[in-house]
């Protein structure tokens, strides 16, 4: 595709605005980068520690949670000092965590969700902003990186795993891998066990995939479809006084897309807070 005389590569352009780099573009102003480290060799293993722009933006999300805590609490306490009822932004939060713990965590997990309810909160909260940082300008969204969907699927995967085990006991863990089948005789039942210990493990792995490609798919595709709206400014950028309507309907189309991603934003971080809490609870309830 040819613009003013330059070409113009539209799938690069989408790959490079949402790919990881080691510099953050201030577009048209400039860029902050910095170079790459030394890489760092363990054994067999060769690492590098080099912060990446997901990982600044990851730690932004992370500051931004704690600051919205802080805030928040601190607010609530001034008000109940003063006898005062919630208000404001301190109630606003407030009807936010007791949502998250009280229809996520204990509502999902039970009783023992409120051991679970202050990670299920961390994970719902922390993603939301990710998502978010991704809808500014300038920012990017470490949601979009299968890297970090999957770190954060692990974290959950552990969670199920050693809480289970220590809820259920070293005997009833290994019945969530080798399943009591009742009916036959006792061949028959521990042949039928034992033939469905792979499925039960291939369950147990499948759960944090799910959670990290869903999260990761949806928050990537809205900004693809963005993206390549804007493309269409290319395509058609030689037409005429027909390219200012276009040029149009792509920026309405633009924004909707986005009111349409800022939703996702919020869904997001709420489906996997709540998958998180329902795989913690089955695996809390496993007979």
């Amino acid at each position: 595709m040819i613009l003013a005389g330059q070409e113009v590569d539209i799938g690069e352009i989408v790959l490079h605005h949402t790919a990881d780099a080691y510099s953050i573009e201030f577009y048209p102003i400039g860029k902050v980068a910095w170079h790459r480290w030394p890489d760092t060799h363990l054994g067999p293993l060769t690492l590098n520690l080099t912060p990446t722009k997901h990982v600044a933006f990851l730690a932004l999300a992370a500051v931004l949670v704690f600051l919205t805590m802080k805030l928040a609490g601190r607010a609530l306490a001034r008000q109940r000092a003063g006898e005062n009822a919630p208000k404001g932004f301190a109630t606003l939060m407030e009807g936010l965590v007791l949502w998250v713990r009280d229809d996520i965590a204990i509502a999902n997990i039970g009783h023992d969700g409120k051991k679970f309810a202050p990670l299920i909160m961390t994970l719902f909260f922390f993603i939301l902003y990710s998502n978010l940082l991704g809808l500014l300008p300038w920012g990017a969204s470490p949601t979009g990186n299968l890297a970090v969907t999957a770190s954060l699927a692990i974290v959950v995967f552990l969670t199920i795993e050693i809480g289970g085990f220590v809820k259920l006991g070293p005997r009833g863990y290994l019945r969530s891998i080798f399943p009591r089948v009742e009916g036959l005789g006792p061949t028959g039942a521990a042949v039928m066990s034992v033939a469905m210990a792979p499925i039960e493990i291939i369950g147990k792995l499948v759960k944090p995939f799910a959670l990290a490609v869903r999260l990761f798919g949806n928050m990537t595709a809205g900004h693809f479809v963005i993206l390549s709206l804007f493309g269409i400014l290319f395509l058609f950028g030689n037409l005429g006084p027909w390219s200012y309507g276009i040029a149009g309907v792509t920026v309405l189309l633009v924004f909707g897309i986005m009111l349409l991603e800022l939703f996702v934003a919020f869904l997001q971080a709420y489906v996997f807070a709540l998958l998180s809490a329902v795989f913690i609870g089955l695996m809390q309830h496993e007979h």
